[in-house]
């Protein structure tokens, strides 16, 4: 997993976000088109054809100036610039986009014992960004992350472990690999996970509803936090 990518994004986006906001834009303004104003889910219809966005529980629609998915027939996560525009005939949201960026989007991977996780998938420390960009929603854990970054091309790995816990199967642990890649400046990532395991326990249980408690090493030590997840009911 690449995400020395998103790293130079996040600060592209900060950078640029902070040029806009410097100048005199109005909410209308120009400037404002730059800046990230949600994170959504692209969601492909007939293969990519046509597609749906994702904003919350209570905005979905589809693009007004864009017809194909520009994902094609995968489900993504993506940072967007986007405007309202009303309902449409059919009572969804019509959504003019000004850009879209994806989020790099995995699933989550099963526990083998912590040991053996922290030998496959890392123990390097990282520090969770609690701002709009981390959040739990629609089926993802979609997370604003910081770490030390020297180099560019270094290929950090990221994952999500389940099963980590017999007597509490919503918690959750984020592994990182920074492969060696361990001075340097800090600097920001983000990655979606797919929490279709959750889903699947959450269903067996009878529940619409879940605390997931997230569990990583932060450079000052273990850290977690819960999240309530409203669960996601469907084969995606």
């Amino acid at each position: 997993m690449k995400v020395n990518k998103f790293f130079l994004f996040a600060l592209i986006a900060i950078a640029t976000s902070l040029m806009f906001i410097s100048c005199d834009d109005t909410a209308d303004g120009y400037g404002d088109n730059y800046v990230v104003n949600a994170v959504v889910t692209i969601k492909p219809i007939n293969n990519g054809e046509g597609f749906n966005i994702w904003v919350s529980d209570k905005v979905q629609g589809q693009a007004t100036n864009l017809v194909k998915s520009p994902y094609g027939n995968k489900e993504v996560r993506a940072l967007a610039n986007i405007r309202d525009e009303g309902k449409a005939a059919n009572g969804m949201q019509k959504i003019y986009v000004n850009w879209l960026d994806s989020i790099r989007t995995k699933q989550t991977v099963s526990s083998v014992g912590e040991k053996e996780d922290i030998k496959k998938y890392g123990d390097d420390p990282l520090e969770i960004v609690k701002d709009f960009t981390t959040v739990v929603e629609d089926g993802y854990l979609t997370l604003r992350f910081q770490t030390v970054w020297g180099n560019l091309n270094a290929k950090h790995e990221l994952n999500l472990i389940t099963g980590v816990s017999k007597d509490d199967p919503y918690k959750l642990v984020l592994r990182h690999n920074a492969k060696g890649d361990v001075t340097g400046r800090r600097g920001d990532g983000i990655i979606a996970f797919r929490l279709r395991e959750i889903d699947k326990i959450a269903k067996e249980k009878g529940k619409k509803e879940v605390p997931l408690q997230l569990y990583w090493k932060s450079f000052n030590g273990e850290k977690h936090i819960t999240f309530t997840y409203h669960t996601r009911d469907d084969k995606s």
